[in-house]
C-alpha cells in the first residue's frame, strides 16, 4: 500500500466501466490488504472496486465518509455533554494507532493496515461545530479497545446513524450495534467487478 493513500481503485481508474455486484464483503479489518490482493489476483487490478450503496446509488470511499461524518456531527451536536467532555479531555483521537492523528481531517491519509474513519470524522465534526480539542491526552476511539469511557460512547459501533433508512437491508451483523454508523459502513459495502472481468 502506498503510504498515506487508501488502497482501493480510484474513480479515474474505473470511469466508463459497467459494474456488477459480486458480494457484500462486510468487515475486512486487518485483512483488508490481503483481500485487496486476493481480488487483484482473481479479477485483475482495476477490474474491481468497493462501493457503498445509499438508496441504490454507489458512493466511493470519500462519499461514504461524508455520510459517516454526518452521523458523528449530528451525534455530537445533539449530545452537548459528550462533546464538552471530549473537548475538555482529549488533545486528539485515534483508532488503531497514535499515528492516525497525522491524518488530521483527510480521509485519504491511511497509514496503517486498517482503514480508520471515526477519528477523522470526529475531528471534522468538531471543526464543523466551531470547536477544538483542548484536553490533555490522546483518546483511542475503538469500541472495547480504548480505556477511556469515550472510547465506547464514540465507537462507530455505538454512534447511531442519523437516518436509519440509509442502511441497506438486510442489515449485516457483527461487532457493531444495529442502526449504528458502522452498521451502515459494513451493510452498504459492495464488491463490484467490471462487466468485462
Amino acid at each position: 500500500m502506498d503510504e498515506g493513500k487508501v488502497n482501493m481503485p480510484t474513480k479515474t481508474a474505473t470511469q466508463g466501466k459497467e459494474w456488477i455486484d459480486v458480494e457484500r464483503p462486510s468487515y475486512l479489518g486487518r485483512h483488508r490488504d490481503e483481500k485487496y490482493a486476493e481480488w487483484d489476483a482473481k479479477y485483475g487490478k482495476g477490474n474491481w472496486r468497493i462501493v457503498w450503496k445509499i438508496n441504490g446509488k454507489p458512493l466511493d470511499f470519500l462519499g461514504v465518509c461524508a455520510v459517516y461524518e454526518e452521523a458523528y456531527y449530528q451525534f455530537l451536536k445533539n449530545h452537548p455533554s459528550v462533546l464538552r467532555t471530549l473537548l475538555d479531555t482529549a488533545s486528539n483521537v485515534y483508532d488503531d494507532a497514535p499515528s492516525n492523528v497525522f491524518s488530521d481531517v483527510d480521509y485519504t491519509k491511511q497509514e496503517t493496515g486498517r482503514t480508520h474513519v471515526q477519528d477523522i470524522a470526529i475531528r471534522n465534526s468538531i471543526k464543523r461545530l466551531g470547536a477544538s480539542l483542548k484536553g490533555y491526552g490522546l483518546i483511542q476511539i475503538r469500541h472495547d479497545k480504548g480505556t477511556h469511557p469515550l472510547s465506547m460512547i464514540l465507537s462507530p459501533g455505538k454512534v447511531p446513524i442519523h437516518d436509519t433508512s440509509l442502511i441497506e437491508q438486510p442489515e449485516l451483523t457483527g461487532w457493531w450495534d444495529k442502526g449504528s454508523v458502522e452498521s451502515l459502513y459494513q451493510s452498504n459495502k459492495h464488491l463490484q467487478i467490471a462487466a468485462s472481468a
